[in-house]
Formats: C-alpha cells, structure tokens, sequence
C-alpha cells in the first residue's frame, strides 16, 4: 500500500510542476476598475452628440486594463460594439488595433480622442477614437469590449478600417481574445 501513495503523490508533484509554468502565465484578461463584467458603465461614459437627445454622458472612456498576452503578442486590436444598437447589424463604437504589446491598458478618458498608443479605425460614427453610448429610454444595451492579440506589427495595417475589414485582417493573426461586457440604459 505504501508504494501506491508515493506513486500518487509522485504524480501530483510532477503534475502540479508541469502546470506551474502555465499557471504563472496567467489568464488573457481585460479589466476595469469602473465597472465589473456584466454592469453599468457610468453615465459620463455616454456619448455626448448635442443633436441626439439618447446622449446623456460626456463621451469620457472608461479606464482599462490588459495582463497576461499569450507568447508571441506583437499588438493588440480593440474592439467596443453594440449588438443590440441599430439592428440588425449593431454599431461598432470603437474600432482601435496597433496597439504595442508594451501598452497595459488605457486611463479613463485617453482614448476619448486620439491617441499615439493606437491606430485609430473607423467607427459606425466615422471617427477614430472612441465614442460612447447614446442608448435610447427602454431596455440597456450590451455594449461588448473585445481585446484580440495578434502576432502582427503595430504598422501592419493602415489606419482606417472598420470593424469588419479589421476582422478580416486579423484571419490568421490572431493570438487570443479577451472580453468585458458594460451596459447602458438611458434613464
């Protein structure tokens, strides 16, 4: 009996030293300290476009924050899009990509203009930057953010590109994805 209990503790040592490396790496994970997964981002991050009345905020871009790329990260794209806005095809309100693999994260209102940490594409609103939600009175929106990790070069792709054209330049080098969802509700 005693050589089947040094057999098993054996292997959960050796177990646990293969998957230390791989626990030590870390998940892929984009964070905010302004709002949790899954809730409401704060009204100042709303759009703030004089001349639609579903803009309440001031167009300030939340705080976020990336850790533990995959080996081999060279850039990364980001992403803000609404599914349930203008359907059937959503609206895109931030489309960001180049963005250097030494860059962490973004402080509350960076990206709310351009930025020199990103190639700034073009939104549903046709800017490049970010630009907040203007959900009409009802049901909130879910307004997705989408961190991809790719193994191009911050220069590979011109600036410019919308949503879908990013996705299609992404085919093929794309590493990894991370998401944090924030909703919205005109009230």
């Amino acid at each position: 009996m005693r050589p089947m209990k040094c057999t098993a503790l054996a292997t959960v040592a050796v177990t646990c030293l293969m998957l230390e490396p791989a626990m030590a790496a870390g998940v892929f994970t984009l964070s905010s300290p302004a709002f949790k997964d899954g809730e409401r981002l704060a009204t100042k991050n709303a759009g703030n476009a004089k001349t639609n009345p579903n803009c309440v905020g001031e167009n300030i871009s939340p705080p976020l924050s990336w850790a533990n790329p995959p080996e081999g990260t060279k850039s990364y794209a980001l992403l803000m899009f609404d599914p349930e806005g203008r359907p059937p095809g959503g609206v895109s309100h931030w489309v960001a990509y180049g963005i250097p693999v030494s860059v962490t994260g973004f402080a509350e209102g960076e990206v709310s203009r351009d930025s020199d940490k990103y190639v700034g594409g073009l939104s549903t609103q046709k800017v490049g930057h970010y630009s907040g939600p203007c959900t009409p009175p009802g049901a909130p929106h879910h307004y997705t953010f989408t961190l991809i990790a790719t193994d191009l070069e911050p220069a590979a792709l011109k600036p410019g590109l919308t949503r879908d054209e990013l996705i299609k330049a992404l085919d093929g080098h794309a590493k990894a994805a991370t998401g944090l969802i924030g909703t919205f509700q005109h009230q």
